[in-house]
């Protein structure tokens, strides 16, 4: 058994923000993530001004800037033939004027190559949180497995559970969230731009009846969300050949037929299972959850990003 001052469980934007402010501040801490790197496909990239901003008081603004990335400048949606700009990011006051599209395994190598020059920090990879350690009516650490599968227990003063809407250490915990109905799913997939697109660092919105979904300018392509009635995604599979989603988006967005061929095949389509939800109280003696662990997001609007980095930076200050 090993010790730490703070385990930070899951190696997403909040865990990372918060080892990084946790380990400037000089706090030991320790960060457990189970997968071997941050390559996750569809994950929120959405870094709004004011986390961009953050990012610059840290020291890290030069480095966030080399990053591959789109700019969004404004939302646009279209009901029927009506078109609406239903926000104009370029009227934000302040330095950044726009939303920043960040891979999001490109944003977590850059906080956590800034928090490894931190000799109080440490990121373990391929380490998976199994449970908790509790003594004393609360938690006093974590109980994981690393990659050869060999369990360990990590004593901490405190653990900051970052592990997500299916958070292991918050069930371990005995907390709940309490769940909001959410009438929709969503399916991602990626549509190549043409040459001669000049509708750039917009997100497009479309709705009709029963056919809607947005899409975000991300450079050479565009990354779409479908939306489709909650639970209904095998149904859909099942009764449908992918020829009936490329009409559909195409009915939305006007694509050729040559972009909305890069939907192969139903495997290239993601589903997001859309779920909302809050825990009424975030903590219990020795554990505190932040993050999509104490309040699971719904992708409108890309705010879950910035909800985790804001969670961080408040839990670090106090």
């Amino acid at each position: 058994m090993n010790k730490t001052t703070c385990c930070i469980v899951g190696g997403g934007p909040a865990g990372t923000m918060a080892g990084l402010l946790l380990a400037r501040a000089g706090v030991e801490v320790t960060v457990l993530e189970k997968h071997a790197d941050f390559l996750r496909d569809f994950r929120g990239d959405t870094v709004h001004p004011s986390t961009v901003r953050l990012i610059d008081e840290l020291g890290l603004g030069a480095n966030f800037a080399r990053l591959p990335r789109s700019e969004l400048t404004r939302m646009c949606m279209h009901a029927g033939d009506r078109m609406v700009v239903a926000a104009d990011f370029t009227r934000i006051p302040g330095k950044y004027r726009h939303i920043a599209m960040v891979p999001q395994w490109d944003f977590l190598d850059l906080l956590t190559s800034a928090a490894a020059e931190e000799p109080t920090f440490t990121l373990r990879m391929r380490s998976t949180a199994t449970g908790l350690i509790e003594e004393a009516g609360g938690v006093a650490g974590v109980r994981y497995l690393d990659a050869e599968g060999v369990e360990h227990a990590l004593r901490a003063d405190l653990v900051i559970a970052c592990d997500g809407r299916d958070s292991v250490t918050r069930e371990a915990a005995g907390l709940r969230p309490r769940m909001e109905d959410v009438p929709m799913d969503m399916w991602f997939f990626r549509i190549p731009k043409s040459e001669d697109d000049i509708d750039g660092g917009a997100v497009q919105a479309r709705f009709t009846n029963g056919n809607s979904a947005v899409a975000i300018d991300r450079g050479d392509y565009y990354q779409t969300g479908y939306i489709i009635e909650k639970g209904c995604d095998a149904e859909l599979r099942a009764a449908h050949d992918v020829r009936w989603l490329r009409d559909r988006v195409t009915e939305l967005f006007g694509w050729s037929t040559e972009a909305t061929a890069a939907i192969r095949a139903w495997d290239d389509i993601k589903l997001l299972e859309v779920t909302v939800g809050m825990l009424d109280r975030w903590y219990v003696p020795g554990l505190l959850c932040i993050g999509d662990a104490a309040h699971t997001m719904s992708p409108v609007g890309g705010v879950g990003v910035n909800l985790a980095v804001q969670d961080a930076v408040a839990a670090a200050r106090i």
